[in-house]
């Protein structure tokens, strides 16, 4: 079964539309095929406009983690049967520039469960330095992954240790069923 999602929403929520320079945006349905295309696309323009070396990198890891996380948890999916892709699920992303600053968001539709979880690991984000970030980057990387997860939990931890400030998120409800439109930006 499909969630249907209020499509002006979900366009809205990536406010880098209107007065921001767009680098890339997307939104539709994700799948790893997908995603590797786009990945291509986000390596050359962020090549094109003349980004810095380790800019590039944080931009294209904070991108994949941003897309890796849309499939992972989105709400909204529709199965493929007999594809190499079990599921492809709905979200969008967008990469905007303004004043030598990169903009990375993106939105998609999350369970409440899974809202409240994504809450509590950006709030502790949030109070968190610098240092203490990458200390516990460096100690997820060791530490065996949680049977839930769906990764090895470095995504927001990747993102948070790029990000030249913290992550800024918002979660808006989304009809009776309980599920929130996440949102989530990196400034880099």
């Amino acid at each position: 079964m499909e969630n249907k999602i209020d499509i002006e929403k979900l366009h809205m929520s990536c406010e880098c539309i209107g007065h921001n320079h767009v680098i890339f945006y997307y939104m539709g349905y994700f799948s790893q095929n997908i995603i590797a295309a786009m990945a291509d696309s986000v390596k050359t323009r962020v090549e094109y406009i003349g980004a810095a070396s380790p800019t590039r990198r944080k931009l294209f890891s904070s991108f994949i983690e941003m897309a890796q996380n849309i499939i992972h948890y989105s709400a909204d999916s529709i199965a493929t049967h007999g594809k190499t892709d079990a599921e492809m699920r709905r979200g969008s992303v967008c990469i905007s520039v303004e004043n030598d600053r990169y903009y990375l968001q993106c939105s998609n539709l999350v369970h409440a469960d899974i809202a409240d979880h994504l809450r509590e690991k950006l709030e502790h984000l949030r109070t968190m330095t610098n240092d203490e970030i990458r200390l516990e980057y460096k100690e997820t990387l060791r530490a065996e992954t949680p049977q839930e997860s769906k990764g090895a939990g470095l995504g927001l931890l990747t993102m948070a240790r790029d990000a030249s400030e913290p992550l800024d998120f918002e979660f808006i409800p989304e009809g009776a069923d309980g599920n929130m439109m996440f949102c989530l930006k990196a400034t880099i």
